[in-house]
């Protein structure tokens, strides 16, 4: 697993938003600090501009950066964070130079990511047609209006698309970074890197990004004590009706708690659970497929690699072949 450089595209650097911030600084938070103690190897950052600018903010920041869009034909991945709120109203165009180098850059194997509203600008380079995306729902009925190519999913947190990459906005676009991180350097770099930002671990993208509860839950009503006792458990063969013993409630009311929380089901929460687990014992130990299945509660080794090759992509055994400095037997602690 390998890092790469991360080209972070600021299409106004003269005056951002305050607005914008938001995902510029998740990017800049997830990606540009390096974490020796977790990784050997970091992401080489640099922040983009159309027309490096050290001017004076108009109402919002500036950013003075030696980087152009030049620096997009060597980046391993390109990221467009937001675009401004003109571009979205179609009171400003984008520049043909910024769409040329996004065009350049996807054509090259470049992997393309955007948060937020960012997707208008690889809508506007063509690199959505036919592809499954999102943005911020208050922006997804525009996206899908003007590029009628591309497939608008206004209900998740974000879409991977494989090279090409979308997020909802605020908290999503960190999600997605965390995903990002997740597929490079594996679960564990990504999960003790969502511990140090005080963030869940892994939130699946298909999550709903817009969850109306129209009842708020007291503190005293919170799910995470019997999520815990849960994942403290996964090796267990738990059920919805065990769930809903701890939480003190009928399954019924267990069910539509936490669906109203997390968007998943209690079952496809368990799932995704215990997928992470099998990941983190594939990462740092040389226990077999066989042993990994019954810690993670996937319950056999065979059942383990369906869902692994459906969820992940590839098999447990090629995963594991991207660790190879795995401890010697054992297993882990599971930090929440």
């Amino acid at each position: 697993m390998t890092a790469g450089t991360i080209a972070i595209i600021v299409i106004d650097s003269s005056d951002i938003p305050v607005g914008d911030v938001y995902e510029l600084g998740i990017a800049c938070s997830v990606f540009g600090a390096p974490q020796p103690d977790l990784a050997t190897t970091w992401y080489d950052l640099k922040l983009c501009a159309p027309q490096p600018s050290s001017a004076a903010p108009g109402g919002g920041f500036s950013l003075s950066t030696p980087f152009g869009l030049g620096e997009l034909a060597t980046a391993d991945t390109v990221i467009v964070p937001s675009v401004p709120d003109a571009v979205v109203l179609e009171e400003q165009p984008l520049s043909a130079e910024l769409i040329e180098a996004l065009r350049a850059a996807a054509d090259r194997g470049a992997r393309m990511v955007s948060l937020c509203n960012g997707a208008f600008a690889l809508a506007e380079a063509g690199l959505l047609n036919g592809r499954r995306a999102t943005a911020h729902w208050m922006h997804t009925a525009t996206l899908a209006k003007r590029y009628p190519e591309v497939e608008v999913d206004d209900s998740v947190l974000y879409v991977d698309d494989g090279d090409v990459l979308t997020s909802a906005g605020l908290s999503a676009g960190l999600d997605l970074c965390l995903h990002l991180v997740r597929r490079d350097l594996g679960a564990m770099v990504a999960n003790q890197l969502a511990r140090r930002m005080v963030v869940a671990a892994h939130r699946p993208g298909g999550q709903r990004q817009f969850i109306d509860l129209q009842v708020p839950f007291s503190d005293g009503d919170s799910l995470a004590p019997v999520l815990q006792w849960a994942i403290e458990r996964l090796d267990e063969p738990l059920t919805v009706d065990d769930l809903a013993r701890q939480a003190g409630t009928s399954s019924r009311t267990f069910f539509r708690r936490l669906q109203s929380v997390t968007g998943t089901t209690p079952l496809q929460w368990l799932l995704n659970q215990r997928l992470a687990r099998a990941q983190m014992l594939l990462e740092s130990t040389d226990l077999s497929i066989e042993k990994i299945s019954e810690q993670s509660g996937m319950g056999s080794a065979t059942n383990l690699r369906r869902h692994f090759q459906a969820h992940v992509g590839v098999s447990p055994r090629d995963y594991r072949r991207a660790f190879p400095g795995r401890l010697s037997g054992g297993s882990v602690g599971i930090a929440a």
